[in-house]
């Protein structure tokens, strides 16, 4: 049973902590909404009063932030936690944020002597709620060797990628796949409904054959194939499309300053942000299928 400070228990950090404190360790959580943290409370982790309160004599901290700006502030900034845990303190960042933001972060990590890795998560809330996430990780052998058995009770599918900002890496490139593949699987199902060709047919051809991808299998944007896709629940975000154009954004920033070319990327980037900005950022991003559509 370790100690471990929660720092941002929101939609995702929320059901992680849970998790944690249902395998027993000792978690204490951080949050600057109140609201986040009633529900942490009662699930079991006790209430930090202050980041320096939750980051007291414990083991780990973990964090899942916003962005890299965030990041980079609770980490390195006046107050920051490399300035607050004691040493031997393993530092997890669960975020979502840029490689380079990921790779400064751990740098000023170890030079205040502390191990630190990047873990961003694959599998949405309802991945975080059964324990089921995949983790992609980034920081030397050692620290990923001592965070490993945290990350077992958060994630089914845990995978060291590399060195410092491989886990963003990994995470940006297999988001960039997803969304362009969304958006493609969305084009076939409404060029087949011009075509009058029935969605259900569509879906028992092309999934059998060379069409077949994750977005048409798991998560189809037509309501009726797949029962458990969020087409059949009015597209209620498993993963909102918000959070798919910061993906996005971050990809097309990590291939800009590497000199990656990603038309097919940089166009998706463009249909996301147009979702978010039309006020459809909360649905599910698999309702980019009524942007093409007009609907």
């Amino acid at each position: 049973m370790a100690r471990i400070a929660f720092i941002g228990v929101g939609n995702m950090g929320g059901p992680m902590a849970a998790n944690l404190v249902k395998a027993q360790h000792q978690v204490r959580a951080f949050d600057l909404s109140a609201e986040n943290l009633d529900r942490a409370e009662a699930a079991g982790a006790e209430r930090a009063a202050s980041l320096a309160d939750a980051v007291r004599d414990v083991d780990a901290v973990v964090t899942m932030l916003p962005a890299g700006p965030e990041v980079r502030a609770v980490y390195l900034g006046e107050g920051g936690i490399v300035g607050l845990v004691a040493p031997g303190t393993l530092l997890i960042d669960a975020s979502t944020i840029d490689v380079d933001a990921a790779r400064a972060v751990a740098a000023g990590a170890a030079a205040a002597g502390f191990e630190m890795i990047d873990a961003p998560v694959s599998g949405g809330v309802g991945g975080a709620s059964a324990g089921t996430l995949t983790f992609m990780v980034g920081g030397s052998e050692a620290a990923f060797a001592r965070a490993e058995p945290i990350l077992q009770h958060m994630g089914k599918t845990i995978v060291h990628t590399g060195a410092s900002g491989a886990g963003q890496a990994a995470k940006i490139c297999n988001n960039m796949i997803l969304g362009i593949s969304m958006i493609a699987v969305s084009e076939g199902f409404n060029l087949a409904e011009k075509l009058g060709l029935d969605p259900q047919k569509l879906f028992d051809v092309a999934s059998r054959s060379s069409g077949q991808c994750w977005s048409m299998t798991t998560y189809c944007p037509v309501p009726g194939p797949v029962p458990a896709s969020p087409a059949n629940r009015d597209y209620q975000a498993g993963f909102t499309a918000a959070m798919m154009a910061k993906d996005m954004r971050l990809a097309q920033q990590a291939a800009q300053t590497s000199g990656a070319v990603t038309p097919l990327g940089a166009a998706a980037a463009q249909l996301y942000g147009l979702m978010n900005a039309v006020g459809r950022g909360g649905q599910d991003f698999s309702g980019i299928i009524r942007v093409l559509a007009g609907k």
